[in-house]
This record gives C-alpha cells, structure tokens and sequence, in this order.
C-alpha cells in the first residue's frame, strides 16, 4: 500500500528531514512538512493528506500542540490517518487521542529506530487500524491501579467516610467512633483535600464526598476482613483481678450513664468435713 500522502510535523528538523527521506525511499508522497502546530494545521487543510505524523510538543509552548493540531484534524478530515510521536508514554494525552476512535496511532519516538515497525505501524492506521505503543500500554495499566482516589484516605478517614455515607452527623459518627466531634471535623476536612473536593459557593463538599465515593468506601467497610479492621463499637475494657470493674463498664454502656450497683456475693464459710460434731 504505498502511493499515500504524508504531511509531517516536528520542530526537530534533522528528524524531520530524516522521516522525510525514510518515507519516500518506501513509496509515500511527502506533501508538506511543519515545525509548529498552525503550520501543520494549514497543510493538513490545503493537502488533504492520507497520513499526518505530528509530535505532540511543538513551538511555541512544547506542552501538545501536535495533540490539539490533531483533534481539529480528526473533526475537519475524519478520512486522515493520524500517527502522533512523543517523547515519552503521556497516559492523559494518549487516551484524549485514542478515544477519537479509528485511525489513530500512539508511538514513541524510540520506536522509529526500528523501520519495519515504524512503516508497519503506518500502514495498518493507513487501512484504519489503531496502534498503541506498549509502553504506553504498560502506563495505562499502572495508571489505572493508581488513580483509586480512596489509597489516599488512612483507615480511621474512610471509616469516617463510611458512617458518612450511612448518614450520621459528626457527632453520631464520633459516638460511634468514640472520638470528639472536633476529632471527626478534622478527619472530614483531610478527607476532602484527599479526594480533591475544593471549596466552592455553589457544591456541598460533604453530600459530592458522600454521592461519589461514599458508596464505595461503605462497601469496602463492609467486606469480611479482619476483625481488626472493623469499626470498634466501644474501647477496650479495663479490668482488675476480680473482674468487677470490667462488669461494672459493661452495666454502665447497657443502661447508659446510670449505673446500677452489681449485686453483692455473700461468701459462706464452708464447714470442714469429716470433723468432730458439736455438743
């Protein structure tokens, strides 16, 4: 399949040069070739190329111009295979790319060295396959396992959470938590920042924080572990060898603060057996 027209974009000229040369000594025509983003765009508009390879940092910022070249690109030529260089696996820039559907190519620029993949890869976006590099693959895996934005919150956050999703006001939760209300305050506003919930005039932290990840902290409460990991209904017992304050905390929680007092044992002296009857 050679024969197709190709406009170039790199702000490096001896790469771009060196493209240039690669791709007419294997049959394609170079219709234009572009240092920045608005020169690429007005190529691609004049020529109506098959093919466009673009970096995506360019002049004059070097942050995605060859990216925003291509978006106007795929909506103004929808029949124009795109094939965007980088420097490096970038996850966001590629799934903006990607998702523009068919067509469309991610590869690194290390990968150019290998020629047989590079005009391999050029073809199948050409017949309007999709290619990835598999780095960027690799990236996208670990990307993914990263952004679960509960990791962030500590155990005793997203058991605060959780009783938040349950509905329970800072000083429900701090009954059940057995800690201050000033103490749960505290564990809300490090759970907002955690989750990136700003303050605004218009949104209620507290309800998004509760819509959006409540329900999956209160799942994730929910799910057999260990015991350890349970929200504790009420702190240890302290004890005494006899066990009598033990019973008296446990008197005072069923009844509240009235404490009832604990029946006393009557100790009975037990008679010897086997000894002599009195007279």
């Amino acid at each position: 399949m050679t024969g197709l027209r190709v406009v170039l974009a790199e702000d490096d000229v001896l790469l771009r040069e060196g493209l240039a040369s690669l791709l007419d000594r294997s049959g394609y025509e170079v219709a234009g070739q572009a240092g920045d983003g608005t020169r690429l765009l007005a190529l691609a508009r004049e020529a109506r190329p098959d093919l466009v390879v673009a970096d995506i940092r360019m002049p004059p910022t070097h942050t995605a111009e060859g990216l925003e070249a291509a978006r106007v690109i795929r909506q103004e030529l929808p029949g124009t295979a795109i094939m965007v260089l980088s420097a490096y696996a970038e996850v966001q820039h590629a799934m903006e790319l990607l998702a523009g559907g068919d067509g469309i190519d991610y590869l690194l620029k290390s990968r150019i060295a290998d020629v047989e993949e590079f005009l391999d890869a050029l073809q199948r976006i050409a017949r309007g396959g999709s290619v990835v590099d598999p780095a960027l693959v690799r990236e996208l895996v670990t990307a993914r396992r990263r952004e679960d934005p509960l990791a962030a919150l500590s155990a005793r956050e997203s058991q605060v959470l959780a009783l938040m999703a349950e509905g329970r006001s800072n000083a429900g939760i701090g009954r059940r938590l057995w800690v201050t209300e000033g103490t749960v305050e505290k564990h809300i506003s490090s759970i907002l920042i955690k989750l990136n919930l700003h303050e605004a005039d218009d949104d209620h932290r507290r309800v998004l924080a509760v819509i959006t990840f409540g329900p999956l902290s209160l799942k994730a409460r929910m799910t057999p572990g260990p015991r350890s990991a349970a929200v504790p209904r009420h702190p240890p017992l302290a004890s005494d060898s006899s066990g009598r304050e033990t019973a008296r905390l446990a008197c005072v929680r069923r009844h509240g603060r009235r404490e009832f007092p604990l029946p006393v044992t009557r100790r009975v002296r037990r008679q010897p057996s086997g000894g002599p009857a009195s007279g």
